[in-house]
């Protein structure tokens, strides 16, 4: 017997905002956590694809993006021009940290990031915020997941969007979904049950 799977933390569209609102000072450490909470919950990158993304793996006109992700699979993504504009900004101050690496999302002395410092990048961001939630990293990304399925209602789409090799990974966001239909279809149904 298999054990039933945990659904994901998300966050609210209030929550979204309120993180993403604790990032508007534009310190150099400010604007990289705004680009990787934003590739995160706006483009539903994992926190390792975050860290590997390069600089030329980024069309800088069309805001196409190619994706290196687990098992080495390769995705194409494209942001919006907020996002984009924004990875822009950092990779101005990218260019001027004292050392450079192919890496787009570096550590402010230009070294490569870590994968413990995204998750204090991020943990932080969700401190300032006061969350009720607390969130891990990776929420950001079932975030992305959640909404993009309440968007489209397309479970294809979404797989890959998050580059998943099976669908039946992708349907837990449809759990994740179902309140919101319990209570659409309960607003059918008129005050005597008809």
């Amino acid at each position: 017997m298999t054990r039933p799977r945990k659904l994901p933390v998300t966050l609210s569209r209030q929550e979204q905002t309120l993180l993403l609102g604790t990032l508007h000072d534009r310190s150099p450490a400010r604007l990289r956590a705004l680009c990787i909470v934003r590739l995160m919950l706006n483009a539903g990158l994992r926190g390792c694809e975050v860290r590997n993304l390069r600089t030329a793996d980024v069309d800088w006109n069309s805001g196409k993006v190619l994706v290196n992700g687990k098992y080495k699979k390769q995705r194409t993504l494209w942001l919006a021009a907020g996002d984009l504009a924004l990875l822009s900004r950092w990779r101005e101050v990218r260019e001027g940290l004292p050392q450079q690496n192919a890496s787009l999302i570096t550590a402010l002395d230009g070294r490569p990031l870590g994968e413990r410092n995204l998750r204090k990048i991020v943990k932080a961001a969700v401190r300032r915020a006061g969350l009720e939630k607390d969130p891990h990293a990776h929420a950001l990304r079932h975030t992305f997941a959640t909404d993009l399925l309440r968007q489209t209602k397309n479970l294809r789409l979404v797989q890959k969007a998050l580059g998943h090799a099976s669908l039946a990974t992708t349907q837990i966001y449809t759990h994740v979904c179902d309140p919101e239909l319990e209570a659409a279809l309960k607003g059918l149904r008129n005050d005597d049950g008809k």
